[in-house]
């Protein structure tokens, strides 16, 4: 029997927050250091399934299945595509970061005190975070999938709600209640996205008989599953509902700015860069996969929502004097070109949905710790309290800068790729849609630029004017991220070499080829 490589690199994480908790709370630093060892060893794993896998290969491969509950046909089945292992990569290599950004988020603010739950705690909870989610990238079962997509709210409601953000502009009271409303409407919205989605898995499985993937989809194209056009419309829609609240696509998209505004950057980093990827992740999977007649009937809906969330998102990143709400904003309007680039149905769009997931995961990432190291330095997360910052502390304006320019989707930075990808994919077929979409370009100069103007440049203002640089940590946690940005924006091919075999096969499953150019190239 082969060695579970998938299952191994679910399980390290979960196990290691179980013995990161069970730290005693005298020993604060060793349960950091053991989470951070257990990190960079999922990452060695993570490193592993993509070594090993073969994009020219079958579509699922370092497949495991097991019999779970027999009676209404479970089964533990996991496998991976270039798509999930491009991911699964991504949350390896982040996780890392978010633990050493993160590194005296949880610590009291005074011997005793109750105001912040044990160090062990925060750590732990990522870690479980980690684990559910490289479960819900691995798994081909349907039913599997969804325990995981809603079993980890739970660690995420207690981050964003026991954990939130010191840097707060009201008092300690005020912030723990604007914390518990962040958590809560954050847990009822994707509970309520969950419920439905539930209906509709039951639904399925009334359809087909069974949860797996990949014996519904041989099932489908073979012609022993035939279903219902309005049968498979509403199972598609109770699907898409529950990704897209995760993703968020507008107008389900509110509980975003409160969550990432209240946590603490890393916590912020985690919600945006990993989580929110299965919503769009499972978008590929799952409603394309399943259901390909349904999504091309949406696709036109889907499309106007994704632009509305391209525009409106920027537009109100324009007008945000927070600045963590400001890259919650941004986030929103970079998932609207995720999004339009999955259902422009083109090889191109889905290549560049998929890198973008990638690269907006880093891109947010850089940004936003930075942001935090920032923040922490000052106590405040209002635009306003800042000013002449690159004068003081050059290093940290750089990174800031640097993040600042891939949101934006500089040319040379990794997001310009996928980005542009995603534009020429949906202009091909949909050629008003990237047209009005290239105005959320416009916008990101606009609220990334006046950004960085107010906060690193001008006078120096007084609370900042002994405000340090970057320490030897912070350094290491933004340097890597950078490096990442430019390798990638410059040589993005490692990736797209791994995820155009299966969204090509995506391509497959819905029935669609790339639209022919109005004028052949010359010979």
């Amino acid at each position: 029997m082969s060695f579970p490589l998938l299952t191994a690199t679910a399980v390290l994480p979960a196990l290691g927050a179980i013995a990161t908790a069970a730290v005693p709370a005298a020993r604060r630093t060793a349960a950091k250091w053991l989470a951070l060892l257990v990190s960079l060893a999922t990452l060695a794993l993570a490193v592993t399934i993509a070594v090993r896998f073969d994009p020219d290969g079958d579509r699922y491969q370092l497949t495991e299945s097991h019999s779970w509950i027999a009676d209404f046909g479970v089964r533990y089945e996991l496998g991976v595509d270039g798509i999930a292992v491009a991911l699964i990569a991504l949350t390896a290599v982040l996780i890392p970061f978010i633990i050493l950004a993160g590194w005296h988020d949880a610590d009291p603010l005074e011997t005793g005190s109750k105001r912040w739950r044990p160090t062990q705690g925060f750590f732990a909870l990522i870690l479980a975070v980690e684990a559910m989610v490289i479960i819900s990238f691995e798994a081909t079962d349907v039913f599997l999938f969804y325990i995981f997509f809603e079993a980890m709210l739970i660690p995420m409601y207690f981050l964003i709600g026991g954990f939130g953000d010191r840097a707060h502009e009201h008092g300690e009271e005020v912030a723990s209640t604007q914390r518990s409303y962040a958590a809560v409407k954050f847990l009822l919205y994707n509970l309520a996205g969950g419920l439905i989605m539930l209906a509709a898995v039951i639904g399925l499985y009334v359809v087909a008989g069974n949860f797996s993937l990949p014996e519904i989809a041989q099932a489908r194209a073979s012609g022993e599953l035939d279903m219902a056009t309005s049968t498979e419309r509403w199972l598609f829609l109770g699907f898409f509902f529950a990704f897209a609240v995760k993703a968020p696509l507008w107008p389900l998209h509110t509980w975003l700015p409160n969550a990432m505004g209240e946590s603490t950057a890393p916590v912020a980093v985690l919600i945006t860069a990993v989580v929110d990827k299965v919503g769009t992740f499972a978008m590929l999977r799952f409603c394309l996969g399943l259901f390909p007649e349904a999504s091309k009937w949406a696709t036109p809906a889907i499309l106007v929502l994704a632009l509305i969330s391209i525009i409106y998102g920027a537009l109100l990143a324009v007008g945000q004097r927070d600045i963590k709400r400001l890259v919650a904003y941004a986030s929103i309007s970079h998932f609207g070109f995720i999004i339009m680039g999955i259902f422009a149905m083109t090889s191109q769009g889905q290549s560049g949905a998929t890198l973008y997931m990638v690269n907006h995961g880093i891109s947010t990432a850089a940004l936003m710790l930075v942001a935090g190291f920032l923040i922490s330095r000052r106590g405040s997360r209002l635009i306003a309290d800042y000013g002449g910052v690159q004068k003081v502390a050059p290093v940290l304006a750089g990174t800031f800068l640097i993040g600042g320019l891939a949101t934006l989707s500089l040319p040379g930075l990794a997001p310009f790729v996928s980005e542009f990808l995603v534009l020429v994919g949906t202009f091909s077929r949909y050629p008003a849609v990237g047209i009005i979409a290239t105005f959320g370009i416009v916008l990101a100069a606009l609220y990334t630029l006046v950004l960085y103007q107010r906060t690193m440049t001008g006078p120096v203002k007084a609370e900042v004017a002994k405000m340090p640089d970057l320490r030897v940590r912070e350094l290491v946690v933004v340097a890597p991220l950078v490096a990442l940005l430019i390798v990638l924006g410059v040589y993005p091919k490692p990736v797209t070499d791994i995820v155009n075999p299966a969204v090509k096969q995506t391509m497959s499953d819905v029935q669609e080829k790339d639209p022919r150019p109005d004028v052949e190239a010359a010979k």
